[in-house]
């Protein structure tokens, strides 16, 4: 493929070759990886399992043709796809310029009618409702009060508890869903799933965890295990990670 323009997150754009397909591809309706291209512009989130775990819960949970979808924090544009292929309208959302540029290009790619925004989750979309909202948002604890802004860390550091970005979610969820409306969240167990499920019931939501997996750390994870350790937040595992997908539902 020919070089692009590729948004650079201060606003300025640089040249570059698209890079080469990342090798995690959306999903058909059948709800399973099948072979083929992403492109992911440098400093994208890479679909890995928990993406997949997501995708598996928003098939089971009924995403279907005629439905309302909202992609938050839409990265590569994976879960939207996803959600296109099982029939639903979907919106994809990103803060990242970046990831508004690689969720397009593979819009494009899949020729699926998937409409892209850039945006600060759901400001960007002001007084809309959906029938379901996914979400893969940052959720990694890091050293700092907030999220980076100009740097890769931004698809995953999410402040010291790793709840910057998941508690606005849990705040705004409720006012965005129609009646019956449901959210599907995928986090990790070090940023404290049960606070999600706490705030997401007391917003009013009926909410439980549906799906959890168990996976040995990432090159991110194990970097920073003496910082998670002396924060408190190692707790029966020294080495792995529980990654659950929340499930709320708007009565």
């Amino acid at each position: 493929m020919r070089g692009v323009r590729v948004p650079d997150e201060d606003g300025s754009t640089t040249q570059r070759a698209l890079p080469d397909p990342s090798g995690v591809a959306p999903w058909p309706e059948g709800g399973r990886p099948r072979p083929g291209p992403v492109v992911r512009l440098p400093g994208v989130y890479r679909p890995q399992t928990d993406t997949l775990l997501l995708a598996t819960a928003m098939r089971r949970e009924g995403i279907r043709r005629g439905m309302d979808v909202l992609d938050l924090c839409t990265g590569t544009g994976t879960l939207a796809l996803h959600a296109a292929r099982l029939g639903a309208r979907v919106t994809a959302v990103d803060i990242s310029r970046r990831a508004v540029a690689s969720a397009r290009l593979n819009t494009a790619l899949a020729r699926l009618p998937v409409t892209v925004r850039r945006g600060d989750l759901l400001r960007a979309l002001p007084g809309r409702t959906f029938d379901a909202v996914v979400s893969n948002p940052p959720y990694v604890p890091a050293p700092g009060l907030s999220a980076p802004r100009y740097r890769a860390g931004r698809s995953w550091d999410a402040g010291p508890d790793g709840r910057v970005i998941l508690d606005r979610i849990c705040d705004d969820a409720f006012a965005a869903l129609r009646p019956g409306g449901l959210l599907l969240l995928v986090q990790s167990g070090l940023s404290r799933p049960e606070e999600t499920v706490g705030r997401l019931s007391a917003a009013g939501l009926d909410v439980s965890v549906t799906d959890r997996v168990t996976i040995p750390f990432g090159p991110v994870t194990l970097g920073r295990v003496a910082w998670l350790r002396a924060q408190g937040l190692l707790r029966d595992h020294p080495d792995r990670e529980e990654l659950v997908v929340i499930r709320a539902r708007k009565e």
